[in-house]
């Protein structure tokens, strides 16, 4: 059994004296592991570092194998999240939630391809805060959880939508929302297609995908959100990107 894929690296742990088990999110395969030979030495491990964008090719035995992965990069982006305390928060939170929630060995190519935009943008704290709402609003949907913002849940009305239901991931219309705007999320004009996003915007967003993050997926696992994405989202508020 073997494969080639693009692939993020997520995380590279050491095994034995040289090697490291190398934990990636694979274009083609989803969530891979594979052993890395010398994966542990000097040379190898700048490559391993998560968020660099990397080519592996993956053979075993047999597919429920650990089997093993050489490496090559492709884009060495996480030297400059190094150089960035808010990149790398925001690095760890996407890689953080990947390795807890992502299911092994199952194609995801859409949210693949929206985590690879998401890190190459990074560099850019005007421009990545409201892209990652927006993966994590992905990674729902990857999952089977995507919020239905399309329509009014209680009118179907597509005019106006304010706020989500926390118990149906479903938009509410501004008026169908008066008598219960303390027990709804308000859901950001991002996320409806708007092109700006205020720092207001970006926490009620943060709060919305957290939510459905915590309450539809961890809940099943008995876990609460990793600490990396407080971590971020407390950085994010710390720079005045997002608002407490």
């Amino acid at each position: 059994m073997e494969f080639t894929s693009e692939a993020i690296v997520l995380q590279a742990r050491k095994h034995g004296e040289t090697s490291a088990i190398l934990e990636t999110f694979t274009r083609e395969q989803g969530r891979h592991n594979g052993l890395v030979r010398g994966g542990a030495g000097r040379r190898m491990r700048p490559l391993l570092q998560p968020g660099n964008i990397v080519e592996v090719e993956w053979r075993g035995r047999l597919e429920e194998h650990l089997g093993y992965y050489t490496v090559e990069i492709h884009q060495a982006l996480a030297g400059t999240f190094m150089e960035d305390r808010l990149s790398l928060a925001a690095l760890n939170a996407v890689a953080a939630l990947l390795r807890e929630m992502l299911p092994e060995k199952q194609p995801l190519p859409d949210l693949y391809a929206v985590t690879k935009i998401v890190l190459e943008r990074l560099d850019d704290p005007q421009v990545w805060p409201a892209l990652y709402v927006r993966w994590e609003s992905v990674l729902l949907q990857a999952l089977g959880y995507g919020l239905d913002l399309s329509a009014c849940a209680a009118t179907e009305t597509t005019e106006n939508l304010t706020h989500v239901s926390p118990r149906s991931g479903r938009a509410v219309s501004a008026e169908a929302a008066k008598p219960y705007t303390d027990k709804l999320f308000a859901l950001p004009p991002f996320l409806r297609g708007e092109p700006v996003a205020s720092p207001q915007d970006i926490a009620d967003g943060l709060r919305l995908t957290g939510h459905f993050l915590e309450t539809r997926v961890q809940w099943e696992r008995n876990r609460t959100l990793p600490d990396a994405r407080r971590v971020m989202v407390e950085r994010l508020v710390a720079d005045g990107l997002a608002a407490s």
